[in-house]
């Protein structure tokens, strides 16, 4: 097998797997923007909460 015949499969094998990840993210429907919302829901709570943590762990050198 040639290179050519190689890059020929490997780019084959690249469409289909784009083909898949497509059709599952049309099975899937809205569903995974609301995954995606609650992630960045979470994160943005645990970063809020860090902050705090900081706040109230450091000491105030402002006397």
């Amino acid at each position: 097998m040639g290179m050519k015949d190689q890059f020929k499969d490997k780019s084959e094998q690249w469409q289909q797997q784009a083909k898949q990840k497509a059709q599952e993210g049309r099975e899937r429907g809205r569903g995974g923007e609301r995954d995606s919302e609650r992630t960045r829901d979470e994160e943005s709570e645990r970063m809020r909460r860090e902050e705090q943590e900081r706040e109230q762990l450091e000491p105030d050198y402002d006397m």
